[in-house]
């Protein structure tokens, strides 16, 4: 099926060839229809105005919050708050848990792979409570390598990524997240690329937080969306202060609002959040079964293409096992952003650099990978091309 339809970029861009899905997604017509539609038919600031106009605009934004609830399988409607990316919703738990709940000698554990929004959150964490961060390595297949030693009696909380931006490896979360509550700890999962990609239950992976980007799943940039555990954050501290976050206030102290909202101080990106829904009702509507029925043929493709080229490594997993369709290679004798540049004059968009993981390229001993993200929209001709260009970049520079 041709799922390009569905996207004016193609349309206006005929020859466009986009494989950088990772870091952002393509828009659908339905998306779009619905910005149009909040602007001139919605708009309107949220929950605090009488009037008709608030008050639909309202409807319209907490109906995207059932949306979402729906999506990742959450009980309560009241445990996903708005952020403005799933990089603010790390740093809410980070601010507001970590602060509250962890101490100093407290450890913190993450994994090698885990992108900068997952690391850096909870470096400043250790630099204001003298916690200790820890890491889980990975093996060849991008799986974490985990016993169960690495989780004891000082391991407070535990943040590890549902599918790596890099390897496209989803790694195995669950006998994680059992020993960890085993031992008192609580689990927060980055599923920016997971949730693209496949159904989530958080209630059956029983994690206590959990994020997601609207721009990763075909919907406005400028959303993102934390979920939280109820009883936790109850009783967790306000991240901001203004307005829409109280519910009282004195001259001398202030009361909070109910959860979520003492979490979204301010006005939100109120279009972003009531236009997110467009998108979850388009994914849905395809289904996961057929999203990822397409992606998987096409990930199988796309590597089996890649290694005929025999200049040419893999970063990460070679087979289509437990794996997204993020692809991470380099070419001998060319730097990733000659391949990135060169695919570019042919209209071909990927990634290059360290993909704001750092460490993991320290821990491969690499300094950069070219990084081809495909999306169920992205078809064989699109790779075909992608590995006819860079033939040609490789006979160029060599």
């Amino acid at each position: 099926m041709d799922y390009k339809k569905d996207f004016p970029i193609f349309k206006q861009r005929p020859e466009l060839v986009y494989l950088d899905n990772a870091a952002t997604s393509q828009k659908p017509q339905a998306v779009l229809d619905s910005e149009k539609n909040y602007y001139e038919r919605l708009n309107s600031n949220v929950h605090r105005g009488a009037h008709f106009l608030a008050e639909e605009a309202t409807i319209a934004y907490e109906g995207t919050r059932q949306a979402v609830a729906d999506f990742i399988g959450a009980g309560k409607t009241n445990e996903i708050v708005f952020t403005r990316n799933a990089t603010e919703g790390i740093n809410l738990v980070a601010r507001s848990y970590g602060d509250e709940f962890l101490n100093e000698g407290d450890e913190v554990l993450l994994s090698k792979m885990e992108h900068h929004s997952n690391i850096v959150p909870w470096l400043q964490l250790k630099e204001r409570k003298g916690i200790v961060v820890k890491y889980l390595d990975i093996d060849d297949d991008g799986q974490f390598v985990f016993d169960g030693s690495q989780i004891t009696s000082k391991t407070k909380f535990v943040s590890l990524t549902g599918m790596s931006n890099i390897l496209g490896s989803i790694p195995n979360l669950k006998p994680i997240i059992e020993a960890a509550h085993e031992k008192g700890a609580k689990v927060l999962i980055d599923a920016c690329q997971l949730a693209v990609h496949s159904p989530i239950d958080v209630q059956e992976l029983d994690v206590d937080f959990l994020v997601l980007s609207a721009h990763k799943i075909y919907g406005p940039t400028g959303v993102g969306v934390l979920y939280g555990k109820e009883e936790l954050l109850k009783q967790m501290p306000p991240f901001m202060g203004g307005g829409e976050m109280i519910q009282e206030v004195f001259e001398d102290h202030f009361s909070p609002a109910e959860i979520p909202h003492k979490f979204e101080a301010g006005t939100p990106n109120i279009a972003g959040v009531v236009v997110m829904k467009a998108a979850i009702d388009y994914i849905s509507k395809i289904g996961f079964d057929q999203i990822q029925k397409e992606e998987h043929e096409l990930t199988e493709y796309a590597l089996e293409k890649l290694k005929s080229l025999p200049y040419l490594s893999l970063v990460g997993p070679k087979t289509s096992k437990n794996r997204g369709s993020v692809i991470s290679f380099t070419i001998k004798g060319v730097h990733p952003h000659d391949i990135a540049e060169g695919l570019s004059q042919s209209n071909i968009c990927i990634r290059s650099g360290q993909h704001c993981g750092q460490i993991l390229m320290d821990y491969c001993d690499l300094s950069a990978t070219a990084r081809i993200s495909l999306a169920f929209y992205n078809t064989k001709s699109d790779v075909d091309k992608t590995v006819k260009a860079l033939e040609e970049i490789y006979q160029y520079f060599n």
